[in-house]
């Protein structure tokens, strides 16, 4: 389509983005369902093919492999996580009144953020690491956090959900147990190889300086020991070119069958924090306006202002970062200019097409 929406403009917002307080560098890939529309660019310090930490993004991963290893028959979504993980590695991770409701705690209850499991990455966790006191955080080490906490809801009680990292670091592990094998191996099975993605990668190695730094207000984050430890919760790198590949497949059936997309999205449960968002089976939905509760953005925010969302009423895809702890709202901001933008054009379209 002839489109207002193009290269130029693009490169405007991501200067505009890069101008406001505390956030240095951006990069935005722009992408519609024919693929007609294809754009990127960034902005600051940052260049259109730098590697950035995606960091919750991996939560999507995640649920593609726990998808494609249920399509094998290796793992039900409704089994106990007991079945998966060793007594010694759960026992006590969800006390309530003097009972122990870990054993009850199911796979599906992880993704959703519905087991009820506390969140070791507590505002305690985030003020040491934001002072710049980088740390390994092993499972051990996180599990052991989380029992220190009180759960705030018995495994799957109605409309109950809270996020919690500590979810997401029991699945890598369920998914190692399964496979026999490390994470960066698995992902690379099911997803990288896959997907031919060649600068997408779990992040291992301390020494690895290639992904660019994100910040914390004004403060550059050099927290090398934490995200190499930090795995299925949030420690993949990619690009925003390699992340739209895989948002893409993610959405149009190449990774798993479309079916079990509807599936994960049967249920959204409201988040306030690390939010406000709805959270389904391993997805989330970043809603727009007040005025649209149900629709909005598909896909997941990263911590350190990654995103990945697809907007089905437009048809649009959006990945990149703004490598800022606190800047989604500029991300967002930009999502909802280009889709109101791009909408009204292919409505202009429409009604020329339909003119006599």
């Amino acid at each position: 389509m002839g489109t207002i929406l193009d290269q130029s403009l693009l490169d405007k917002w991501m200067t505009q983005i890069t101008k406001k307080k505390n956030i240095f560098r951006a990069v935005m890939c722009i992408e519609n369902q024919e693929q007609s529309l294809s754009l990127v660019s960034s902005g600051g310090e940052m260049e259109a093919e730098d590697r950035f930490f995606v960091a919750s993004v991996t939560k999507l991963f995640v649920t593609t492999v726990l998808l494609n290893l249920r399509a094998e028959q290796r793992i039900d979504l409704g089994d106990p996580i007991s079945k998966y993980l060793p007594q010694e590695t759960i026992a006590g991770l969800h006390t309530m009144d003097n009972r122990d409701y870990t054993k009850e705690i199911t796979v599906k209850q992880l993704m959703s953020n519905t087991s009820g499991i506390p969140d070791y990455f507590s505002q305690v966790v985030f003020a040491d690491l934001a002072a710049g006191n980088d740390q390994a955080w092993d499972l051990d080490k996180i599990l052991n956090a989380a029992r220190q906490q009180k759960p705030p809801f018995k495994p799957g009680q109605r409309r109950k959900a809270q996020y919690s990292d500590t979810n997401y670091r029991l699945l890598g592990h369920i998914i190692e147990n399964i496979k026999g094998e490390s994470l960066q191996t698995v992902f690379k099975e099911y997803i990288f190889d896959r997907l031919n993605l060649k600068q997408t990668y779990f992040y291992q190695n301390p020494e690895d300086k290639s992904p660019v730094s994100f910040y914390y207000k004004q403060k550059r984050m050099e927290l090398p020991l934490y995200m190499a430890s930090i795995g299925a919760e949030g420690g993949i790198v990619s690009t925003a070119k390699e992340l739209m590949i895989f948002l893409r497949s993610f959405f149009n059936g190449n990774l798993f069958p479309l079916s079990e997309l509807e599936e994960i999205q049967k249920q959204w449960n409201f988040l306030w924090a690390p939010g406000p968002f709805f959270y389904g089976t391993g997805i989330s939905r970043q809603p727009l306006s007040p005025f649209g509760l149900g629709r909005g953005l598909i896909g997941h925010w990263g911590q350190c202002g990654a995103f990945a969302f697809h907007h089905p009423e437009s048809g649009l895809y959006f990945t990149g970062t703004v490598n800022q702890v606190l800047g989604q709202s500029s991300a967002a901001t930009t999502m909802a200019r280009v889709i109101r933008l791009y909408s009204r054009e292919k409505k202009a379209l429409r009604l020329q097409a339909d003119t006599p």
